[in-house]
């Protein structure tokens, strides 16, 4: 058991006979007769749910022992995205569920880190920017706003606006988050 107050983002919890990953952490100090408390938004292990739960600062709940593995990223079925150890090669479903819209980020062959609660996987924890190649996106407007954007097409899919000077066949970051261009990697090779 461990004092709520002393919990990190991204550890894990049993509460109330569920097993949670703790997302954000607000410590809320207290003043005059108000005390103290720490408002956790916890994202249930099991069905992906995300709550908000107020607690005492001397609240006590249990850990979990979350294990993180980098695994590589195989294949998508109707249920599970599949991802396999590259020491032992045994291979891992996550459910669609703990992965959610940042699926759209898995690049075969990709190592991500798998988040693992008795050997059994519970989500997966993507990295903050990742590099696609812009598959299709219009001519570049010269009209002297150079911070006009305009739609492209990402290798994976994916819509986003990007500035002027991208072209098809550019490489270019994207923040997972928040699905935003942030830099040009490469420009394409004729």
């Amino acid at each position: 058991m461990v004092l709520v107050s002393e919990l990190k983002e991204g550890s894990a919890i049993q509460f109330e006979g569920k097993q949670y990953k703790i997302l954000e952490i607000v410590r809320h100090a207290g003043s005059g007769q108000m005390h103290g408390f720490v408002e956790l938004k916890m994202k249930d292990l099991r069905f992906g749910h995300v709550a908000d739960k107020r607690f005492k600062q001397t609240d006590r709940v249990a850990t979990v022992d979350l294990v993180r593995r980098p695994m590589e990223y195989l294949y998508h079925d109707t249920d599970n995205y599949v991802f396999m150890d590259p020491d032992s090669y045994e291979q891992f479903p996550v459910p669609n569920s703990s992965v959610g819209d940042t699926a759209k980020f898995l690049k075969e062959g990709s190592i991500m880190t798998v988040e693992l609660i008795d050997e059994e996987p519970i989500g997966v924890q993507f990295p903050k920017v990742v590099e696609l190649k812009v598959r299709v996106t219009g001519p570049g407007v010269r009209d002297g706003q150079d911070n006009t954007m305009k739609s492209a097409t990402l290798e994976n899919d994916t819509e986003i606006l990007v500035p002027q000077f991208i072209e098809t066949g550019d490489v270019i970051r994207v923040d997972t988050e928040k699905v935003k261009y942030v830099d040009r990697v490469s420009i394409k090779k004729s």
